[in-house]
């Protein structure tokens, strides 16, 4: 393939137009920056759309970097202040050649100052900007780590692996230089630049494995000898201000700490195991700018649907999703947008992770009776405005905050489900104890498939879909009429999110049957959840599929799976496509719903 410009292979491939080539091009004379640089930043393209155009530009390859173990021995070819300066990356070495991960693989300058100091015939790779600074934080992270691990193992000599070192029995901050201080240091750095929600450092048989949960996953990053075990767990015991003798029940502990400018809150828990404590670190990152819309993601539709729901002045707000997929940030962004002096915002939390100027915050409790139930009752006679739960854990806590609801408040808490389904089948216990109506707003904008097989797989009463007009008599009151007379006091009414006015739909219900009716809408962060099985094999072919293609030449396409086949189309022609719902579902969700 004979060589193109940058700006020509994207105009080519119909990435980008003639004017935004021609507004960037006038940018790069003001900016003197590279193209790409400029149409990225410009928000024209994105990174990895960048990315895809520079590998058929240069013919080089990529790397993904967070699917790559680097070996720690390559730090030596790649001083810390080239990788750090040029944003590079040693990723392999082969015989005399050294590979090279670079977010920018045109530059030049780089590759001969790494040449001239690893004496190594370098080859470059492109990988993102974020994914080259996780990767030195990792590798020069880890060579400072082994280092200090052999230091740890030094000091300990002849002493048992039971026994305390002295600078770990009283507070060690006077004694930074000590190496199981600089350890633990050091990885929760690492925790922080790799944005890490949690570290985990767990006893094994002969071992202790430290793993880290990024962007909800958890992942292994090091081991540490079984002999250095206790003088870590030490260290962090003390940190937290817990017991460093006591090793047979559980304890909680608590610090605060500055890295890299940042104030960081951690949480400390400790669990006995046959293998030794076992420790987990819950990093809080207390920076102000973390609550921002921007921060978290939110673009787009979703960032509609967000203003949307901060307009609500009553009924439930509810954010749902596995560990670590983001309710508890995305709630704290929502009061802190919500926050104004006109308006009185209670919340329950355990913990309070981040401080919202203007919000009344409380912690519970339990040890002296302040429980999330014993505290909404609290708060109920407090004349709130705006309610938050930090999670709903139990029916009692789920009746007073739908209650409170009811009662004109807005209440937003989170609910720790993998789906939409697992969050419906827990109001459905709800409303099965109470006699009352659920209705529930569930994404899709204006396609209403989702919100009709959640409806069926829920045994919903009714479910009302953008794509059929609704009448409140038929489809919903006498549908209510008819489901009584088999006995059933509880109802669950889904709504798809196009439809929308799930509050007036509430209302409209309870006051023409007089049937406590609530309204929940799950929030964005319902997106998350565990793939299956089949999800996993479906993702694996259509990234085949769609390697083949470029192979062949084809791009900007979107590869589907159609029944048992994979199918692709163009970019435009996919995006006119529409999911239409299937009546004969539809049928079975209005006969089998009474």
């Amino acid at each position: 393939m004979a060589y193109m410009r940058l700006g020509d292979l994207l105009l080519s491939s119909g990435v980008i137009s003639h004017e935004q080539l021609e507004r960037a091009l006038e940018l790069q004379k003001e900016s003197k920056e590279r193209l790409g640089d400029v149409l990225v930043q410009s928000g024209i393209i994105t990174e990895q759309q960048l990315i895809e155009a520079l590998k058929i530009q240069l013919g080089v390859e990529f790397v993904d970097l967070t699917a790559v173990s680097i070996p720690v021995e390559l730090a030596k070819y790649v001083p810390r202040t080239l990788a750090k300066k040029y944003c590079v990356v040693p990723v392999k070495l082969v015989r005399d050649t050294l590979y090279l991960a670079m977010s920018d693989p045109l530059d030049f300058i780089a590759q001969e100052e790494i040449k001239a100091a690893s004496r190594k015939r370098v080859i470059p790779m492109i990988a993102t900007h974020r994914a080259t600074e996780q990767a030195i934080s990792r590798l020069y992270g880890s060579e400072d780590t082994a280092r200090v691990i052999e230091e740890m193992k030094r000091e300990a000599g002849s002493a048992g692996p039971d026994i305390v070192p002295a600078q770990l029995a009283k507070d060690g901050d006077s004694s930074e230089g000590a190496p199981t201080i600089r350890f633990v240091n050091s990885l929760i750095e690492r925790a922080f630049a790799e944005r890490a929600s949690d570290i985990h450092l767990e006893p094994q048989e002969g071992e202790m494995v430290v793993r880290m949960r990024i962007d909800g996953l958890l992942r292994r990053v090091l081991t540490v000898p079984a002999e250095l075990q206790s003088t870590v767990i030490s260290r962090l015991k003390i940190m937290g201000g817990m017991d460093i003798a006591e090793r047979k029940v559980p304890q909680d502990g608590h610090a605060m700490l500055r890295v890299k400018g940042s104030e960081i809150d951690l949480r400390i828990s400790s669990m006995p195991t046959v293998y030794g404590e076992k420790i987990v670190l819950r990093l809080l990152n207390k920076t102000s700018q973390l609550l921002s819309r921007d921060a978290i993601g939110l673009e787009g539709d979703d960032l509609e649907s967000y203003q949307a729901l901060l307009r609500n002045t009553g009924g439930v707000i509810l954010l749902v999703g596995p560990t670590g997929s983001g309710k508890s940030t995305t709630m704290c962004v929502m009061l802190r947008d919500l926050a104004r002096e006109e308006v009185n915002i209670v919340t329950l939390e355990d913990p309070v992770e981040y401080y919202i100027p203007g919000v009344s915050q409380c912690q519970i409790n339990e040890k002296t009776g302040m429980t999330f139930a014993s505290g909404l009752r609290a708060i109920l006679r407090q004349d709130p405005d705006i309610i938050s739960v930090g999670e709903i854990r139990d029916g009692e806590t789920a009746e007073i905050a739908m209650r409170a609801a009811m009662t004109g408040h807005l209440v937003i808490t989170t609910i720790h489900t993998e789906d939409a389904i697992s969050a419906i089948d827990r109001l459905r216990d709800t409303s099965e104890s109470h006699d009352r109506c659920s209705v529930v707003e569930v994404m899709g904008r204006n396609a209403g498939y989702i919100a009709l097989n959640v409806a069926i797989a829920s045994g919903a009463m009714a479910v009302l879909l953008p794509e059929k007009e609704f009448d409140m008599q038929r489809d919903i009151l006498d549908k209510i009429v008819e489901t009584q007379r088999t006995g059933k006091r509880h109802f669950i009414v889904i709504v798809a999110e196009g439809i929308g006015h799930s509050q007036e739909i509430a209302n409209e219900i309870q006051a023409r049957t007089g049937i406590d009716t609530r309204a929940t809408i799950l929030g964005h962060v319902q997106r998350g959840g565990s793939p299956t099985l089949r999800d996993r094999v479906n993702a694996s072919a259509m990234g085949y599929h769609a390697v083949c293609l470029l192979e062949q030449g084809k791009y900007n396409r979107i590869v589907g799976m159609k029944g048992e086949e994979l199918v692709d189309y163009p970019v435009d022609e996919a995006l006119e496509m529409t999911k239409s719902i299937d009546p004969v579902l539809v049928d079975v969700c209005n006969t089998i719903s009474i």
